[in-house]
């Protein structure tokens, strides 16, 4: 067994290739090949033990601190690409949404899925709330659900109908509609607030609604709606609210085809902070350091890139692989014990 960063830093790639990174340096220490199928997504367990791989269709478990080029475990039930994979705080389990339209739940010391929501269409993106009993999905169709995991049902529904309108439902009983200038439009990407106030959702035309979050004697949540940001002209391929200990303001960030990611301030009415511009294809993924100073970037152009978010500057350029890096992970917090 190797001694391995404090900072876990991956990426994935069309290259079929999964790279391991010195953050500060930019050198890559390990480089897993992957020639099942491409990779969506990469997600590492809180207390940095394992990666696990989204792919199609399968979930695969990769030990970090060893040199092990296979999988510890792999999970098997979704039918299509899995688009979505986290954990929650404690990394006792994990969840998944696949294009296959559901999002399942399952025992990381088990193969087999624990249990499954039907989402009725494929679902691109899966967040879990803070108050971790709460899934909230995206999918193709421009719906968004709440998947209560104490009651095991959807407690919350933002479907699209005919009209032009956005219909927030629970327990089928209308009570809010927002007009809404796309019907039909995929949800790319969703993102929570790390303290439950606040919802994010963007979609391909790169409108970004938000939401704020009303959570009433149970834990069902309820959307009331506070923001519309047109925040680009391309998709918007991830949207991310910066975390806890990110000071002195709040951001999101939306990364996009337009080749930028953009850092809005949400303290000051979603006022554009940064434009970080220096990637010449899509930018597909990003993730924010732990004190939201730094973000990843992962493009198109084969490159991922560390940004400082109050220079906009680059950093750092992670090299090495031959096509679009698709997703990246990082994990540079403390170590929380599974």
């Amino acid at each position: 067994m190797s001694q391995q960063p404090s900072v876990i830093l991956a990426t994935a790639s069309y290259d079929h290739t999964i790279r391991f990174w010195e953050a500060q340096t930019g050198r890559c220490y390990r480089n897993i090949q992957y020639p099942d199928s491409q990779v969506n997504r990469l997600e590492i367990t809180p207390d940095k033990r394992y990666l696990a791989v989204a792919a199609n269709p399968h979930i695969k478990l990769f030990d970090i601190n060893s040199n092990n080029p296979q999988p510890v475990m792999s999970y098997d039930s979704h039918t299509n690409n899995v688009m979505a994979v986290g954990f929650p705080s404690d990394g006792s389990w994990m969840y998944s949404g696949s294009e296959d339209g559901t999002v399942k739940i399952w025992d990381l010391r088990a193969p087999g899925c624990q249990r499954e929501y039907e989402s009725r269409a494929a679902v691109n993106t899966v967040v879990l709330h803070p108050n971790q009993t709460e899934l909230i999905s995206g999918d193709q169709n421009g719906n968004i659900r709440v998947w209560d995991l104490t009651a095991n049902s959807c407690s919350c529904e933002l479907f699209t109908i005919t009209g032009r309108e956005l219909i927030l439902e629970i327990d089928m009983m209308v009570v809010e509609s927002l007009k809404v200038p796309e019907v039909d439009t995929a949800i790319r990407s969703l993102t929570v607030m790390w303290d439950g106030t606040m919802v994010v959702a963007a979609n391909n035309n790169g409108t970004c609604y938000v939401w704020r979050l009303l959570s009433g004697t149970q834990t069902m949540t309820n959307f009331e709606p506070l923001h519309r940001l047109q925040a680009h002209k391309g998709y918007i391929l991830k949207c991310l609210l910066s975390p806890e200990y990110c000071e002195p303001h709040r951001y999101l960030a939306t990364a996009s085809a337009d080749h930028t990611v953009k850092i809005w301030n949400i303290d000051n009415r979603f006022t554009l902070e940064k434009t970080l511009s220096g990637h010449e294809r899509w930018v597909w993924d990003c993730v924010f350091s732990v004190d939201g100073a730094y973000l990843i970037t992962a493009s198109s152009d084969g490159t991922a890139k560390l940004w400082s978010v109050a220079s906009g500057e680059v950093i750092q350029t992670y090299q090495g692989h031959h096509k679009a890096v698709v997703c990246c992970a990082l994990n540079d917090g403390a170590e929380v014990s599974s």
